[in-house]
């Protein structure tokens, strides 16, 4: 969750990343470790934007990234983040996290569009 907010907040507000990540940590009652892997979530969400907004953009061809709400846009670069570059989280888990982030955040489409991309983007891990 604290990855998410983060996420939301660099991309609404133009934020640096530590300083948002140090913000929501220090307010939250994460563990260490927790703390650690939301870190890790963001840094390598943001260090890889580029690519992982190729993906979107190949598989939401229809919607212009510049066009999707923040929180459907943060939800997908988290999770394809995590499908695609990091490998702690199994595909599937990554996956229901993001419908769950969208349907709690997002637009009443929001989690069925999620659950698409990502349903599309998984064709790509071999794992």
């Amino acid at each position: 969750m604290v990855a998410f907010q983060a996420l939301c907040e660099i991309s609404s507000a133009g934020h640096n990343a530590e300083k948002a990540l140090d913000h929501l940590l220090a307010e939250s009652d994460l563990s260490e470790a927790n703390k650690d892997f939301a870190r890790e979530l963001v840094n390598g969400s943001t260090r890889n934007q580029e690519q992982i907004d190729e993906h979107i953009r190949r598989f939401a061809s229809a919607w212009p990234l510049e066009q999707l709400s923040v929180v459907d846009r943060s939800i997908l670069r988290l999770a394809i983040y995590e499908m695609l570059l990091e490998s702690k989280v199994p595909v599937k888990v990554a996956i229901n996290e993001a419908v769950e982030l969208a349907k709690t955040f997002g637009s009443d489409s929001s989690s069925r569009f999620v659950n698409g991309v990502l349903g599309a983007v998984s064709t790509l891990v071999s794992r």
